[in-house]
């Protein structure tokens, strides 16, 4: 996706769709905060292009976004740290609704960047 704030929404609007096809509605609010998050962070913290994926696999729900900068997301922080701060709670927020979350090195069409992704356990297995 390129490097536009319309990417954000389009994202989510597109993962919705996905998740309410394959009969993943309970995941839906959730997974669109997180891809929410992810998808911003990529787009307006760095200058290239980006990318969303999304992957379904024994009963979990990966979200990840790709970007072009290959410096390590900040650590985030308790979201109760960040009670009076007006930016900075992305991160926060995908790692308190999130079961596990990360990053890496990685690159994409000969582009070096990083992969930020979290997931969403079910406990359901793989019927989608």
């Amino acid at each position: 996706m390129p490097n536009d704030l319309r990417a954000v929404t389009i994202s989510r609007r597109t993962l919705r769709l996905i998740l309410t096809m394959h009969g993943l509605i309970s995941l839906v609010d959730v997974a669109e905060l997180l891809a929410t998050e992810l998808v911003s962070n990529a787009v307006r913290h760095t200058k290239g292009p980006a990318a969303l994926r999304v992957r379904w696999s024994a009963g979990v729900l990966r979200i990840g976004a790709w970007d072009a900068d290959p410096q390590p997301p900040e650590p985030p922080k308790e979201l109760g740290q960040l009670s009076h701060s007006e930016d900075g709670r992305g991160m926060g927020m995908v790692r308190a609704c999130s079961d596990l979350w990360g990053w890496q090195p990685l690159s994409r069409f000969g582009n070096r960047g990083k992969f930020v992704w979290c997931e969403l356990a079910t406990g359901v297995g793989a019927t989608a």
